[in-house]
């Protein structure tokens, strides 16, 4: 049975919901979804670009603490509050932060997300190549 390894970022719902920022379970990370978050309080508030540059950063912290690096993301999905207003901006930032190394991704329009401060939530998945070591 594979080992799983879980990385805990302290964020303040991490225990309340019952979840782990990251899980590695073999070569393959899982990180839950993320926002832009900075002791305790939102990062970039009212500004989607700083909101998505922050997460995507928070997202690679957890995924080299379990072995990876950037380049193992291989898939994101990221939700959007206002996508008419806010797509362009996150899919720059995003295209920006994965130059050379674009994983698969999926964007959508949610109604909200866990405060009217967040405007952007990204989840994402890498896999370790062999010579990962835990």
């Amino acid at each position: 049975m594979e080992e799983k390894i879980r990385y805990h970022s302290g964020a303040p719902w991490e225990e309340v919901a019952g979840y782990a920022r990251a899980v590695r379970a073999g070569n393959t990370i899982e990180v839950s979804g993320t926002v832009a978050m900075e002791n305790g309080k939102v990062f970039g508030p009212g500004d989607p670009c700083v909101q998505t540059t922050r997460i995507l950063q928070t997202i690679e912290k957890a995924i080299e603490h379990l072995g990876g690096k950037r380049s193992d993301i291989v898939r994101t999905r990221m939700y959007v509050v206002n996508i008419q207003r806010d797509w362009e901006v996150v899919a720059n930032a995003h295209g920006a932060f994965f130059s050379g190394i674009p994983p698969a991704t999926t964007m959508v329009e949610v109604s909200s997300l866990i405060t009217t401060e967040y405007l952007v939530e990204i989840e994402a998945t890498a896999i370790l190549s062999t010579d990962h070591k835990a």
